[in-house]
């Protein structure tokens, strides 16, 4: 399996060459022009103003449709780094994923609330402080979920290739470009549609941002809507709706679909299905006289050079671990590596572990309780919202998963619904339960549930895709149907991917609570008991010592949930569900 070809190509140069090239021109110049907005001059008292004038729509959404790129992108190489260190080394390990488990525990708020301050003060009178603030909270919105899933899939690797590599004597970085990165590319990107999805979902939260008593309003769609929906103008509101399930549609054609088509040649199977998914942007790719001599003359070359240098170097890396591991200095160097580690965390934590200590002497005990019991509430919802989530997203997720054709019919459906922010409905749902008085504590689990499913549903889905078609074929020829396929073959090969969609959903579960336990139509409120509601209504007020417990807590219950539930499931999928 390689990840960087081209096909040789003997054609000449046609009119959806030029098409292709003027499209890049298109896009490149687009990026510059939506980037020029990033940097204007920027003040508490010279904020931007939204217009709900529809015709402001295409300059937002093309401004909110930036900053979730770049988040993608530092999300995806964080993910990459941050989940093969992890599984990778086993002392690591130790520190690597309960943090994780505590990053992915904060609510975006939380984030914002601790960050917005230090990059305005980053970058004095420049709206690119307020900017890199807004793309940071995206960012916690979509790595956790890719973070996991890139580290479940190193580690639920299959033993005879992992054997392989070793009989081939490939170095680390070898090994990374022909093993690691390849076997979990399909998980990689169905765990990436779905970060999308979180984006999505916390836009508006990310754009018009309410902090520390301060309003401030980004350019872009989350922030056209917030304000739509505080102004009670409907019409607004579904310009909102119809722009964002645009781009949602042309994201997914464009983007996601030729990555779904692509991603099949790194399945692992001895046999093919003869089935096989289809995008018309990937076929218009690759037969393009144009793209294919991008990739084979201008792509591959430093490519090459790049990868070479990296094996030389990974080369003496592993020669020098080996030479220390015989000189039992391993534990002295991994010691080392865990000192400077620490010390990067905490000069990137000082800033708000200062304001933190700061303001810590006002929190009260009587609140830390009362936050205890909020947070009880908040976990029975979770623990709902998954259950009612897993009984549809499984038997669903298989069939999609299994039947390419249905997979291609069903995508764009999907992601639509899973990528088009669930909070965007919530005023709406706002106004049912005001005019029927619906019980709000149990309604705010629905809202938890529209934002949260679908981390289950694209995990299974890509475990379904995974499943090696040999496998299916076995299972046919053996007359394997109904509850022994399900239990011997089904259940068994994507269990560690449904195990990561759990875990991510449970986070994003405590995540969306900040926006599904209290939900406003005009100044009409509806507040359900629970942490999320706490959080968010501290983050509102700028009452800092409410923040930090809110925050803490959350950590708190998050961590312990994954630490006696998650973890022991996973140490279940990692010793006795593998594709062999």
């Amino acid at each position: 399996m390689t990840l960087f070809t081209g096909s040789s190509d003997t054609q000449h140069i046609r009119g959806i060459d030029i098409i292709l090239l003027l499209c890049v021109f298109i896009i490149f110049y687009g990026v510059f022009y939506l980037s020029q907005g990033m940097t204007v001059p920027f003040s508490m008292t010279n904020e931007p103003k939204i217009d709900l004038d529809p015709i402001m729509l295409p300059y937002y959404g093309g401004r909110s449709i930036l900053r979730i790129f770049i988040a993608f992108i530092v999300s995806l190489l964080f993910s990459i780094v941050y989940g093969y260190i992890a599984a990778k080394s086993a002392s690591a390990r130790k520190i690597l994923i309960p943090l994780l488990d505590i990053l992915q525990s904060i609510p975006v708020l939380g984030f914002l609330s601790a960050t917005i301050i230090m990059f305005i003060n980053l970058f004095p009178h420049s709206l690119a402080g307020v900017e890199i603030a807004s793309i940071f909270a995206i960012f916690t919105s979509m790595a956790w979920n890719m973070t996991f899933s890139f580290y479940q899939s190193i580690l639920s690797e299959p033993r005879d290739l992992t054997e392989a590599t070793k009989v081939l004597h490939l170095n680390s970085w070898q090994r990374f470009l022909h093993l690691d990165l390849p076997v979990s590319i399909i998980g990689l990107i169905w765990n990436s549609m779905m970060s999308f999805g979180g984006a999505w979902f916390f836009l508006a939260a990310s754009e018009a941002i309410s902090v520390m008593g301060q309003d401030i309003q980004l350019p872009g769609v989350g922030s056209y809507l917030a304000v739509a929906t505080a102004e009670g103008n409907m019409t607004a509101m579904l310009y909102a709706i119809v722009t964002m399930l645009i781009m949602i549609l042309l994201i997914d054609q464009l983007f996601w679909r030729p990555l779904v088509v692509w991603s099949q040649k790194f399945k692992v199977e001895l046999s093919e299905s003869e089935i096989q998914p289809t995008s018309w942007v990937y076929d218009i790719l690759h037969a393009s006289w144009l793209m294919n001599n991008i990739v084979n003359k201008v792509l591959q070359p430093p490519f090459r050079l790049v990868s070479f240098i990296i094996s030389q170097l990974a080369a003496v890396t592993d020669r020098i671990h080996d030479e220390l591991q015989a000189r039992h200095q391993k534990q002295t160097a991994l010691y080392l590596i865990k000192i400077i580690i620490c010390l990067c965390f905490l000069y990137l934590l000082y800033s708000p572990a200062h304001s933190t200590l700061l303001n810590i002497r006002d929190v009260k005990v009587g609140d830390i309780g009362d936050a205890f019991i909020l947070g009880t509430y908040t976990l029975l919802r979770v623990l709902a919202a998954l259950l009612i989530g897993a009984l549809w997203t499984i038997p669903v997720g298989v069939a999609i998963g299994l039947r390419p054709k249905l997979s291609e019919k069903l995508q764009p459906v999907i992601q639509i619904i899973a990528s088009f922010p669930a909070n965007m409905i919530f005023p709406f749902v706002t106004i049912l339960f005001l005019k029927y008085n619906f019980n709000f504590e149990i309604g705010s689990v629905f809202l938890m549930i529209l934002g949260t499913q679908w981390y289950i549903l694209f995990n299974v889905i890509a475990g379904a895709m995974s499943i090696p078609n040999d496998l299916l074929e076995a299972a046919s020829v053996f007359h394997i149907t109904g509850w022994q396929k399900w239990r011997y073959l089904i259940l068994p090969s994507i269990f560690p991917h449904l195990l990561t969609g759990l875990i991510t959903a449970s986070g994003g579960a405590w995540n969306a609570s900040i926006v599904s336990e209290i939900v406003v139509w005009k100044n009409h409120p509806l507040v359900a008991k629970g942490l999320g509601a706490y959080v968010s209504q501290a983050t509102a007020e700028g009452n800092w010592p409410q923040i930090i417990i809110g925050v803490m807590i959350m950590c708190i219950f998050v961590v312990a949930v994954n630490r006696f539930l998650w973890r022991r499931l996973y140490e279940l999928a990692e010793s006795r569900f593998h594709v062999e």
